[in-house]
């Protein structure tokens, strides 16, 4: 069979229709899950879903999938898919081009009247930034036994409104009971949200896996003092103690390269006067490697680095050290069969490919752990995502769907 190609003037609209709904003045989009705005963007997917022919059910916990029936039904369908809501000043391409990707498959098979051997799948899976709620990737959460039902059901926003009511709200409390089904792959395309494609002036990222996260809330204590007549020797700075924590992360994720990452994001210093030295500093801390061994090596250096801290190694002053664990995603490499479709279609496409991980958690990760995955990447403009000014060529993303419909293709068989 020669080579589909899908309509990238088709897919471009598409993604522009869909960034109406909550746009922002700096040409970005507002749209956080299970508001009214999320609730639009969901009717107007919904509807073009049901406009290509597609049967299309929703489950328990606002999860869509629209359906694309095979030559033999019985056969797990072949599913692509990711999200549509947004970050509080997210772009127009995040999550929403592997939705449209994947509906412009389906659309384009319908106009060459193309019926796969196995059924096709598209999913919009719920919250997957987990702005408004956590969990974050809350529907593929569920959707995998990653976490109950119930505990997605009861989360709760910052004015106390349940996950539950306001599914209901907008209309997307589905019936469908949350996981159960069956799987034979499932592929997502996805703006790469870094620079490392673009650097490379290279056109398809081949996923071949996610790194491992751990992130973990640090608590250094101290003793406040005045400013002045306090002797530098006789202090107990937090904020002093804290930055030789910081610089050890950066230095742990070097020492770990090229796929060590290593980040403090959130810093918060008490009292917070400029005269008053810091008595306590809580703060982030973010590990990520492809490794697990390496990523625990990682996770020992950290331990390691705060207890010489608190022994009083570091600054020559004991201080208190406090570090939790927070979260921790296993490394989660993709299913070679998978990755090797893509592979495959980006080179027979003449496209410009490299293989490639993800430090970013997509919905994908946690598929992964009940069926087999793969992703596909495309550049974004400077690398920036999560920003109002996240952007990518239409020729990328046409070249993403294309290859995301020859490797749905190839897998479902035709």
């Amino acid at each position: 069979m020669t080579a589909l190609k899908i309509d990238g003037e088709r897919l471009w609209q598409s993604l522009m229709d869909l960034a109406r709904i909550g746009a922002t003045p700096r040409g970005g989009n507002a749209r956080l899950a299970l508001t009214a705005l999320d609730g639009q963007g969901r009717d107007l997917v919904a509807g073009w879903m049901r406009d290509a022919g597609l049967t299309v059910t929703v489950d328990r916990v606002g999860n869509i999938f629209g359906r694309r029936a095979g030559r033999d039904d019985s056969l797990p369908p072949v599913m692509t898919g990711s999200h549509i809501d947004t970050q509080p000043t997210g772009g127009k391409f995040d999550g929403c081009f592997g939705v449209l990707a994947g509906l412009e498959v389906m659309r384009t098979l319908n106009d060459h009247g193309v019926r796969t051997e196995a059924p096709l799948e598209l999913a919009i899976w719920t919250n997957e930034e987990g702005t408004r709620f956590v969990p974050v990737m809350m529907g593929s959460g569920v959707f995998a036994g990653i976490f109950p039902l119930q505990t997605a059901l009861d989360a709760t926003d910052n004015e106390g409104k349940r996950v539950a009511d306001e599914l209901r709200a907008i209309g997307y409390a589905g019936d469908a009971e949350v996981g159960g089904r069956r799987i034979g792959a499932y592929f997502e395309a996805h703006i790469e949200q870094g620079p490392v494609l673009e650097d490379a002036d290279n056109v398809i990222g081949v996923v071949t896996g996610s790194l491992g996260l751990r992130w973990y809330d640090l608590t250094v204590t101290g003793m406040e003092a005045h400013a002045g007549p306090t002797p530098m020797p006789l202090r107990r700075d937090a904020l002093y103690g804290a930055s030789f924590i910081v610089q050890e992360v950066v230095r742990i994720a070097h020492d770990f390269a090229p796929h060590g990452r290593g980040t403090v994001g959130v810093m918060t210093v008490h009292p917070a006067s400029r005269n008053v030295i810091p008595g306590e500093v809580k703060f982030t801390v973010d590990l990520r490697h492809q490794d697990a061994g390496r990523l625990a090596e990682m996770d020992a250096r950290l331990r390691a680095a705060c207890a010489a801290l608190a022994r009083g190694e570091t600054t020559g002053a004991p201080l208190g050290v406090k570090i939790e664990d927070v979260q921790y995603f296993p490394p989660t490499p993709f299913a070679h069969e998978l990755v090797g479709h893509v592979r495959g279609q980006a080179a027979a496409l003449g496209y410009t490919h490299q293989d490639i991980v993800t430090g970013a958690g997509h919905d994908a990760v946690y598929i992964a752990t009940v069926a087999p995955t793969a992703m596909i990447f495309v550049p974004c403009k400077d690398g920036i995502s999560h920003n109002e000014v996240e952007d990518a060529r239409p020729e990328h993303l046409e070249a993403g769907a294309n290859v995301l419909l020859g490797a749905m293709v190839a897998q479902a068989g035709a």
